[in-house]
């Protein structure tokens, strides 16, 4: 059995890195960020559910302790979702991992093939990651908006940005342009159900195929419970 293979599950995951001095460091710093800013949609166990993603995805062409380095230090400089900060975050977290990781033993290749996938996986940069380790991030990061992680993170969000479930008049915006900044539910319009369509990996695809069909099946579940059918489009 592979490295990444025998690395399936969150406790393997775990183990894999409690026997590794520089993962355990990058564990519990990630950990010491949950205290200081919480976000369930951003927190350690977003990135150790990304770390498990990037290395099944990655698979042979990806080295198991850059995947999970990068998937801790993915998220480390976190703005809110509304924050103006939110589109440099990215090349801020992975400013911070070419800061940190040296000091941790990590080498130089390895530091920046780390680095850059840190910084391109995020959807506000908008890039297009040019090696394994950085596609295999980016599907496992867009992985987590999708599903059924994806509709609680989807909500919760909006949540917190001040907006509501759904429009109570309009659920489907039949008669409003969609506004994801107000209603969760335009949310799936404007963004998730578009996600399968920008993976990078053949893996990626069919998992997040997958679970925007469990997005779809929600929305109809929604329709039949409003009284308030979904337009076809």
């Amino acid at each position: 059995m592979s490295e990444a293979a025998a690395l399936a599950t969150r406790d393997a995951l775990l183990v894999h890195i409690a026997a590794d001095p520089a993962l355990t460091v990058l564990l519990a710093e990630a950990r010491a960020r949950d205290g200081a800013n919480p976000d369930p949609t951003h927190d350690t166990s977003h990135a150790l559910r990304v770390a498990l993603g990037t290395i099944r995805i990655g698979g042979d062409a990806v080295d198991v302790r850059e995947a999970i380095a990068a998937a801790l230090l993915h998220d480390a400089v976190n703005p809110p979702k509304d924050s103006p900060e939110r589109r440099s975050a990215s090349e801020r977290s992975a400013a911070l991992a070419q800061e940190r990781l040296p000091a941790l033993g990590f080498g130089a290749e390895a530091v920046t093939r780390i680095a850059g996938a840190v910084r391109d996986h995020s959807w506000s940069r908008g890039a297009v990651p040019d090696t394994p380790l950085g596609r295999a991030l980016q599907d496992a990061d867009r992985l987590e908006a999708l599903g059924a992680i994806g509709l609680l993170r989807c909500v919760s969000t909006g949540v917190r940005m001040g907006g509501a479930w759904f429009d109570g008049d309009d659920p489907w915006a039949e008669a409003r342009a969609l506004d994801d900044t107000r209603f969760s539910v335009d949310h799936f319009a404007t963004k998730l159900l578009a996600l399968p369509a920008t993976m990078r990996t053949p893996i990626g695809r069919a998992e997040a195929e997958q679970r925007a069909d469990y997005l779809r099946g929600f929305l109809e579940q929604l329709a039949r419970e409003l009284g308030r059918p979904k337009p076809a489009r």
